[in-house]
């Protein structure tokens, strides 16, 4: 993180060497010895770790191959040298001949050294070299370390005339390997960070960033990003349109999984150390030319990579824009609105845009659809909610309402909408209000064409879980306004889209059943909370909007169905009696509603047998449920059944009692198949059922013998 962690090590493996016999009849017994000096000269000491968690020394020595003039060693050291005193220092490997005889000191013959970092700051690069050794006997004379360090260091450095160091025998090779989150080994990173030595590789350095190694970017993600800005702000006529691709660049390197992990490192950077107030004007003046150019551009891959950026992009513009607003005390922010607005008027209008199937167009559109909703939060740091959600119902309702079936636009569409629905934006009671009509037209669409079922269950489902009542049950104006409006959209079509997925065939396969069923319970479940919420003026309106009796009859007609369905013994698991006696509750509430507009609108002259045939059905497959049977329960479950929902077969008899003496001569059209059905609602044992049921099967029973003059008793009781 910024400022918080900085790390400077240089790993480096004593890999092997080759050595001359130096005029002895056996190998000899070579040692290393490596030191660390700096640029006058002077040994770093406590700058050598010989392992994980070792204590730093002056030097470090290595093992001892006995007898053998191409050792092969393999050691590794840690050199934690401090970024400060990287440039002028050097690594020194002093080779001995250990030998029995010498009793004193071990006889030096050899050293190489290796220098840390080049003359343009570039350190040195990881991998492997082959050091050039030279001969010494006599340790004195390395105790000027300027009379060699003029020489070369790896034979890979030696000028092609140097025939003489070349051709010798003797080498040593070593593997070196930096972690530093300031140094770099890269010419081209290290002349973009000092672009203001070198004004004139400006152009240069910026055009060469893309080609940069993704680690070697991130690993100096905010000296990148300071340097950005800084160029954009000293010349930003110049250099605005590099400053942005660039940055781009970065944004989109990041959204590689395997650099996600240094977001935060940027998120940190936007809050805390970006200082570039006057930015915000560059930035937004190259995406709006961006924006306009879409519909002509030929290439769209380009555009494609800005668009992806985007989150970010207004994550610098409003960031911006705040410390410019703080430095200034405010100015000039009619202009920044101004100019929000046109771009937002930019990017409505490539929206717009019909296209004929996959075209670049439509994948472009579809690519700004997937990071538009993570732009929201960020407009709220500056506009207010109203303004922000006038900014999305625009830009969404922009989009082209018919769309190809295989345009890439249809499913991304909706993922816009799934997770607007579920944004803070969203969320909040005041900016809803403003989003919802193009949410619900949206979800409509979809669901009168079956289609994306499941992202749709999933949306309903966002939307539904917002609307809540006042804990004393009133109903706030907003809240009912909001249910009105769903009612209105999509109530009828959740309905047949219950219908078209329960008769559908179940698929084949575990998983696709499993899909079905989800995505079943889900539009069920929805179904249940929009009934719910729904109070007398819902449901007033509600049959009031109906153009047509034939309208009002489908309505009915999939209604009751539907209900049917749901008290299906399979709709639910065993075990969920609390969920059946709330779907029984629902629908005892939905079915006294209907109850009127069915006796207003389809009785006398009006009357429609297939709508009672269908409201009876229900009637008395309601009554007859098993969890409704509460003789079956324990003294406490029925008790806690009867406090809150009471006994739901009293009321639905109560209804059908009503029901059957408005029928007046229109009761011999159930004769006598209702009276079988009837019978068995009287067999009940629930004493209250009995008294209300028993007078309708008398009666039928009077109609039955006036019907057919030949009234008879047996095969009914």
């Amino acid at each position: 993180m910024p400022d918080c962690e900085m790390r400077n090590d240089l790993y480096m493996t004593l890999e092997k060497g080759e050595f001359e016999k130096g005029g002895k009849s056996v190998a000899r017994n070579v040692e290393i010895t490596v030191y660390v000096l700096d640029a006058d000269g002077q040994i770093l000491k406590g700058y050598v770790a010989a392992g994980s968690g070792e204590p730093g020394v002056d030097e470090y020595h290595s093992l001892v191959l006995y007898h053998n003039n191409s050792p092969r060693w393999v050691e590794q050291i840690k050199l934690p040298i401090p970024v400060d005193m990287f440039r002028g220092s050097h690594v020194r490997f002093e080779f001995r001949h250990c030998s029995t005889k010498d009793k004193g000191e071990k006889k030096l013959f050899g050293y190489s050294f290796v220098p840390l970092m080049q003359e343009d700051g570039r350190t040195l690069p990881d991998g492997t070299l082959e050091l050039i050794i030279y001969k010494c006997e006599e340790s004195t004379s390395l105790a000027d370390c300027s009379r060699y360090l003029k020489l070369p260091f790896s034979k890979a450095n030696l000028p092609s005339n140097n025939q003489t160091l070349k051709g010798t025998k003797e080498s040593f090779w070593i593997t070196s390997f930096l972690c530093s989150t300031k140094l770099t080994q890269n010419g081209d990173m290290l002349d973009l960070l000092k672009w203001r030595a070198h004004p004139e590789r400006i152009n240069d350095s910026l055009s060469k960033l893309k080609e940069i190694d993704g680690s070697e970017i991130v690993k100096f993600l905010q000296d990148t990003l300071d340097t950005l800005f800084g160029i954009l702000d000293e010349s930003s006529q110049r250099y605005s349109l590099k400053v942005f691709d660039s940055l781009v660049h970065i944004i989109n390197l990041l959204q590689d999984s395997k650099f996600q992990h240094f977001k935060p490192v940027m998120d940190t950077y936007i809050e805390s150390h970006f200082a570039g107030a006057l930015s915000y004007r560059d930035l937004m003046k190259v995406l709006k030319w961006y924006m306009d150019r879409i519909v002509e551009a030929e290439h769209q891959d380009h555009i494609q990579q800005v668009l992806k950026a985007s989150e970010y992009i207004f994550k610098y513009i409003i960031q911006s824009r705040r410390l410019f607003s703080l430095a200034t005390g405010g100015q000039n922010e009619e202009e920044f609105r101004a100019c929000i607005h046109e771009l937002f008027m930019s990017i409505c209008f490539f929206l717009s845009q019909e296209n004929k199937g996959i075209s670049p167009v439509a994948q472009t559109q579809a690519v700004f659809l997937r990071t538009f909703p993570a732009i929201y939060s960020e407009l709220l740091k500056f506009f207010t909610v109203r303004e922000v959600a006038g900014f999305v119902r625009e830009t969404l309702a922009s989009l082209p309402t018919v769309v190809q079936a295989d345009s890439p636009l249809e499913a991304v569409k909706l993922q816009c909408i799934s997770k607007t629905v579920e944004s803070q934006l969203y969320i909040n009671p005041e900016s809803r209000c403003i989003l919802l009509p193009v949410v619900l037209r949206v979800l409509q669409t979809c669901l009168q064409e079956q289609r994306d079922l499941v992202m749709c269950a999933r949306i309903f489902t966002s939307m539904l879980s917002l609307i809540k009542k006042e804990e004393n049950g009133i109903v706030e104006p907003a809240v009912s306004e909001e249910v009105e409006l769903i009612v209105e959209s999509l109530l009828g079509v959740l309905l047949r889209t219950i219908l078209e997925i329960s008769n559908r065939p179940q698929p084949a396969g575990p998983a696709m059943r499993l899909q079905f069923q989800d995505v079943t319970g889900e539009f069920v479940a929805c179904l249940l909370a929009l009934l719910r919420h729904m109070s007398d003026k819902h449901y007033q309106k509600l049959l009031q909007a109906f153009s047509s009796k034939d309208d009002l009859r489908d309505f009915l007609l999939h209604i009751f169905t539907v209900f049917r369905i749901l008290i299906r013994p399979e709709m639910f698991p065993k075990d969920w009696t609390v969920m059946r006696l709330v779907t029984n509750n629902v629908i005892i509430t939905t079915v006294l509603y209907l109850s009127d507009a069915l006796r207003k609108n389809f009785l006398s002259d009006k009357f429609d047998y297939k709508v009672w045939d269908s409201y009876f059905y229900l009637s008395v497959i309601f009554i007859n449920q098993p969890c409704l049977q509460l003789e079956s329960f324990s003294p406490s479950k029925r008790k806690k059944i009867l406090e809150k929902y009471g006994d739901m077969r009293v009321m639905m008899g109560c209804e059908i009692f009503s029901m059957w003496q408005n029928l007046g001569e229109h009761k011999l059209n159930f004769i006598p198949a209702m009276i079988g059905p009837f019978l068995e609602v009287t067999l009940v044992p629930q004493p209250d059922l009995r008294n209300v049921m028993i007078p309708i099967f008398h009666d039928m029973m009077d109609w039955e013998q006036r019907r057919s003059g030949n009234f008879k008793q047996v095969g009914l009781c």
